[in-house]
């Protein structure tokens, strides 16, 4: 057994080489894009240096090649992630574990089902196998020193990117980030949204995260929907202001070490599963909150 890492980018290596020394099986780093800054204890580490991803298409056509001989093939769950291992695990016939939490074995994992309400113990005997991986449950591998090998991928597919667009800004990406804000739709506009949210979120160095129902109601851009249906996080402080606490938004959101409701309405779901609460208007409670920093 052998196992191919899969790093979209450099911030996701050392949470997949966690992935790696839990499944105990020898392992190979593949880093796909960015300039490589460790080998996080990977046996052999290689570099594709992509200027940019191509289409999911491509890119799983691109990732069949390289992972030849591997039993195990694994990536930090995210929508490209699914979008382009899901692609990946057809083109090679490989069976698929998506979001584990743990594993086990090398052919055993634990994974949430039903919105994250339980968590499902599988057993995958087929070879080879694809998984993407929640990083709250590795431990993160430490920095080491590796030569890294370049290496091409021959991306060809149908799909043709039109148009792409990015937040931009300083801020640290959504599922990395240690601190995340995220708001729901009592924020009315984009505007509101962005002052208010991510002010907070700015003054605090974290990401920006909204609710399927923001994101919804155009108040909030499509990447920063947290949820199960958009990105998984586990910071160690998520803060939720104007958030009920749906299934749907709590199964993204249940890894993190340490969550803040503002709300409201004091029966909010969410209080449920908040370690701190607070009753409260988001319109007065995030204002004074800035102020308390700025001081």
């Amino acid at each position: 057994m052998r196992a191919l890492l899969v790093a979209f980018d450099p911030s996701e290596s050392a949470a997949i080489a966690g992935f790696g020394k839990a499944l105990g099986v020898p392992c190979d780093l593949l880093l796909l894009s960015g300039e490589p800054d460790s080998g996080y204890g990977a046996e052999s580490a290689k570099a594709a240096r992509l200027t940019e991803l191509p289409p999911a298409d491509a890119l799983a056509a691109g990732l069949a090649e390289a992972c030849s001989g591997y039993s195990h093939i694994a990536a930090v769950t995210s929508m490209r992630a699914k979008d382009v291992l899901a692609r990946l695990a057809g083109l090679i016939g490989a069976a698929m574990v998506t979001d584990a939490v743990s594993a086990e074995s090398p052919t055993v994992f634990k994974r949430p089902i039903v919105a994250g309400s339980l968590v499902a113990t599988v057993e995958a005997l087929a070879s080879p196998l694809v998984l993407t991986v929640r990083p709250a449950g590795f431990e993160p591998a430490s920095p080491a020193e590796a030569a890294f090998e370049a290496i091409s991928l021959h991306c060809e597919g149908k799909a043709r990117r039109i148009e792409s667009s990015e937040g931009g800004g300083s801020r640290p990406e959504l599922t990395q980030a240690k601190v995340v804000v995220s708001g729901g739709r009592p924020l009315k506009d984009a505007e509101t949204f962005e002052r208010l949210i991510g002010g907070l979120a700015d003054a605090l160095g974290g990401a920006v995260g909204a609710t399927r129902a923001a994101v919804d109601s155009g108040i909030a851009p499509n990447e920063l929907q947290v949820g199960q249906t958009g990105k998984i996080v586990a910071p160690d402080l998520y803060i939720a202001a104007g958030i009920s606490g749906s299934t749907q938004h709590m199964a993204g959101i249940k890894d993190s070490k340490l969550i803040v409701a503002i709300n409201t309405d004091p029966n909010a779901p969410i209080f449920e599963h908040a370690d701190y609460g607070l009753v409260m208007d988001l319109y007065q409670a995030i204002p004074e909150m800035l102020e308390a920093l700025k001081r």
